[in-house]
């Protein structure tokens, strides 16, 4: 480490953590004035709007933006430097381009460790502090009942209940088939379905069904007992709340989902995938932004910070629409959330190999 990498990096992490500052007091200052009144109605302590709400507000807007201020804070300092005649200085002074970068590529190594550990397990459990805090002061939107639930609980098993209270974990009009591959081999139907412990289950008036070819063999009673490999909160976990799981409750759900057999994993697995891709676009952003800015050319600054918002423009609306694609099936989740940084990534190298020339 030399005297130039410190002044890199210093320059580097001072301008980001700059510009997250004010970007996050901006937005703090118009979330504020927007909950301002809900916050007066229900005389919310002071405490619990600085430690429950605001504490865990921050975190999630910090990842939100941070990929958007890396780019902006490279391409920021890299202008003003070769502006400067700075960066002509340091290579004329016989340092190769790629030594020039390694302090780029050192500081954008800290920001992915930084980014990673913050949305992979900060984040969801602020997220979730926050959401409550919401819940309770601003906006009720959890659910105590549950409806039209269906659900793979097992290789080739289907439970399905109409109607579901999570606070006395009783459900009514309840049916779990059992199949064969398509052949259906055995409907339980139930009027009610009533948690015990675990993975334990009992079925209230059940009436059983097993089909063995054209042989039918029914079977009635007042109660069974059973084992269904489902606890009550799974039925009330939704898309949305993929962003509340840390990367190891994240991980495990998926691989549940995946040894029942259920198909509506989707949305958990892009957001698993965009854990890994979000945190490593701090390498291609930095790589882009140095190969935009170190260059000095007509127009400076100016120039350089219009091409640059208008690439992380196009980098954030490109991430967007594609992991639609997964939703709809047109693309796997994989790909869906990969495909802006390999696109980003090719650009990258291209800037880089024309400006080592």
């Amino acid at each position: 480490m030399k005297r130039l990498d410190w002044y890199i990096i210093g320059k580097f992490l001072g301008t980001f953590f700059l510009s997250i500052v004010l970007i996050l007091s901006i937005a703090v200052v118009f979330d504020l004035t927007e909950k301002l009144d809900n916050f007066y109605e229900n005389q919310v302590p002071l405490r619990e709007i600085v430690f429950d709400y605001y504490l865990n507000f921050l975190p999630y807007y910090l990842d939100m933006f941070s990929q958007l201020f890396i780019f902006i804070s490279v391409i920021f300092f890299t202008s003003k430097m070769a502006g400067n005649s700075e960066i002509i200085a340091i290579l004329a002074a016989g340092v190769s381009y790629e030594r020039f970068l390694r302090p780029y590529l050192l500081t954008a190594t800290f920001l992915f460790a930084f980014s990673f550990g913050l949305g992979g397990w900060l984040i969801p459990r602020a997220s979730e502090r926050m959401l409550n805090f919401t819940d309770k002061y601003v906006e009720k939107f959890t659910r105590e009942n549950a409806r039209n639930v269906q659900m793979v609980v097992g290789e080739g098993t289907v439970l399905y209940i109409e109607s579901f209270q999570i606070r006395t974990r009783v459900g009514y009009r309840v049916s779990l088939e059992h199949f064969d591959g398509k052949t259906l081999t055995q409907r339980i139907t139930a009027d009610r379905i009533r948690h015990l412990e675990d993975y334990n289950w009992r079925l209230e008036t059940f009436t059983d069904r097993r089909f063995d070819g054209m042989r039918e063999t029914l079977i009635q009673g007042a109660s069974m007992d059973t084992v269904i490999p489902i606890l009550p909160e799974e039925m009330f976990i939704t898309a949305e709340q993929a962003q509340q799981m840390t990367n190891t409750e994240l991980y495990r759900y998926i691989q549940k989902q995946r040894e029942r057999g259920a198909g509506n994993v989707k949305a958990f697995e892009t957001e698993w995938y965009s854990r890994f891709a979000g945190p490593l676009g701090a390498f291609i952003m930095t790589l882009l932004g140095v190969t935009l800015s170190s260059k000095k050319v007509r127009g400076g600054m100016g120039k350089n910070l219009g091409i640059g918002v208008t690439l992380t423009a196009l980098y954030i609306l490109f991430s967007t629409v594609s992991t639609t694609f997964s939703v709809s099936g047109v693309m796997s989740p994989f790909m869906s959330v990969w495909l802006p940084n390999i696109i980003f990534l090719i650009i990258a190298l291209m800037l880089y190999l024309r400006v080592r020339r």
